[in-house]
């Protein structure tokens, strides 16, 4: 019986020392400890105000959710930054009257990734997402909250997904 529980020991260290430097979410923080994540200025034409701040801290509550990498203001060794570029409505679909049945909001934030102990994994990337809404809703207050949530929750999503899995 101790044979058998010093054999099941050793194999379930060397499962796990081979398995590197992984969080539950598959990310992958190498030698990281901190990370930081600048303000991401909205330069869109169209300006809704406050959802720069939002995108800001929605990326930093999950990087922090996601991994064991603590927030620092400078020095970092993971950096995030960029800018919001593009905030628009488009109509996607129309009534038999020729008006809009349908809208889109569509949010792209391009964002630069600077890993200052790896930089061969630095990158700048554009990300993007859409919200599909009744024509006849205004996009003001719930809405509004709604189609930020969801736009972010993917961009955010992505942008860890991109800097720190290597799927």
């Amino acid at each position: 019986m101790k044979k058998l529980l010093f054999y099941l020991s050793i194999i379930a260290l060397t499962t796990m020392s081979g398995c590197g430097i992984y969080s539950f979410t598959g990310a992958d923080i190498g030698e990281a400890k901190t990370f930081q994540v600048n303000f991401f200025q909205n330069n869109a034409t169209l300006v809704e105000p406050g959802i720069d701040r939002t995108f800001t801290t929605q990326l930093q509550d999950l990087i922090q959710n996601q991994t064991s990498l603590s927030l620092t203001n400078n020095n970092g060794d993971l950096i995030y930054e960029g800018e919001i570029i593009d905030y628009y409505i488009a109509p996607m679909t129309s009534t038999s009257s020729n008006t809009a049945a349908q809208n889109r909001l569509t949010v792209a934030i391009n964002v630069r990734f600077y890993n200052n102990l790896d930089p061969e994994k630095d990158f700048e990337k554009r990300f993007s997402f859409y919200y599909d809404y009744d024509a006849n809703d205004q996009l003001i207050g719930g809405t509004l909250d709604t189609a930020i949530e969801e736009i972010y929750n993917r961009i955010t999503q992505d942008v860890f997904n991109e800097s720190l899995s290597n799927w």
